[in-house]
C-alpha cells in the first residue's frame, strides 16, 4: 500500500511531537501515511509548501511562525480559519489546490469537552490577543457562554479583537477592570509562562470552582496554572489535551476517520 505523505511545518519544529501523534492515529485507524516534519526557513515557507504539494504531498500541519503566511497561499479556507485570520491544517484537494483550515479552536474546545469543562453559561476569561486567542474566539462563543471577556497587556489589541470579532457576548477589559469579577473559566492564551511570567490580572477573578486551562504544556506545572493553585484554583490543566485534539480534527480532515485521542495523550503525557 502506498504512503501517502503528510508533514508539520514550523521553525523551529525539530522538538515537534505532531508526527509521533499522527503516527499513532494511523496506527488505529489503519491509514497508510508517512509524516515528516520540515523547517522551513523563514523567507521560504511558501516555497516549501509548493514543493512539499507538488512532490506528492498531501496536507500538512502549520505552526509558529508560519500560520498567518499559510493563510496567504491557500486557494480557499474554511470560515473558521477565516475567523481566525490563521491556518495551521492544509488539505490538498481533488483538483489540486490546497484547502486551508483552523482547527486550534475545535481543538481546546475538545479537550475542555473531555475534562467535562462546562462552557454554556459560563463567564470565561481569555488571557492575550496574540494568534493563539484569535483562532478559539468563535469556538467559544459557538458554545453559548454567559460571555467571553479578553484581556492583554496592551488593552487596544484587546479591543480591536472585539471590535473586529463584533459579538455582543464578546469585551475587553484591563486587568484593573477585572477585580470584581469571578470567571468560572480562565484560558491562558499567552506564552508568557513559557518563560516564568504570570498574568497582570487580580487574583480575585479566581475563586476554587474556577477551571484554568493553559493552552502550553510542560512536564511540571506551568507558571500560570502554579499561580492559579497558590491562590486556591483546585482544577488546572495544560494544552497537552489541545494539542492532540486539534491533531486529531486535522487527521480526520485529511483521510475522512475520527481517530481516537485518549491513548496517545497518555502516552505523550508519560514521555514529557
Amino acid at each position: 500500500m502506498t504512503q501517502q505523505k503528510y508533514a508539520v511545518f514550523g521553525n523551529p519544529i525539530k522538538q515537534s511531537r505532531s508526527p509521533y501523534i499522527h503516527q499513532q492515529f494511523a496506527a488505529q485507524t489503519s491509514q497508510a501515511i508517512e509524516y515528516t516534519t520540515i523547517e522551513a526557513p523563514l523567507d521560504q515557507f511558501a516555497a516549501k509548501t509548493a514543493e512539499f504539494f507538488q512532490a506528492g504531498g498531501m496536507g500538512a500541519n502549520v505552526t509558529v511562525p508560519f500560520k498567518e503566511q499559510a493563510f496567504d497561499i491557500c486557494a480557499q479556507v474554511s470560515a473558521r480559519a477565516k475567523q481566525a485570520g490563521a491556518v495551521n491544517t492544509l488539505i490538498k484537494r481533488a483538483d489540486g489546490q490546497v484547502h486551508g483550515d483552523n482547527c486550534e479552536g475545535i481543538g481546546l474546545v475538545g479537550d475542555l469537552f473531555k475534562k467535562k469543562v462546562v462552557l454554556a453559561g459560563a463567564n470565561i476569561l481569555l488571557l492575550g490577543a496574540g494568534g493563539a486567542s484569535r483562532g478559539v474566539i468563535m469556538p467559544l462563543l459557538d458554545q453559548k457562554p454567559t460571555g467571553l471577556i479578553i484581556t492583554n497587556r496592551t488593552l487596544s489589541k484587546a479591543q480591536a479583537l472585539v471590535d473586529e470579532f463584533a459579538q455582543t457576548d464578546f469585551s475587553a477589559a484591563s486587568g484593573e477592570q477585572l477585580s470584581d469579577t469571578v470567571f468560572d473559566v480562565v484560558i491562558n492564551a499567552t506564552s508568557a509562562g513559557l518563560s516564568g511570567h504570570v498574568p497582570n490580572i487580580p487574583s480575585q477573578c479566581l475563586s476554587e470552582d474556577t477551571v484554568c486551562y493553559d493552552m502550553v504544556y510542560a512536564k511540571d506545572t506551568t507558571a500560570f496554572n502554579l499561580w492559579a493553585e497558590q491562590n486556591g484554583v483546585k482544577t488546572t490543566y495544560d494544552g497537552l489535551g489541545m494539542l492532540v485534539e486539534q491533531a486529531a480534527e486535522s487527521f480526520r480532515l485529511w483521510r475522512n476517520v475520527e481517530p481516537d485521542t485518549h491513548d496517545v495523550l497518555a502516552a505523550l503525557r508519560r514521555d514529557l
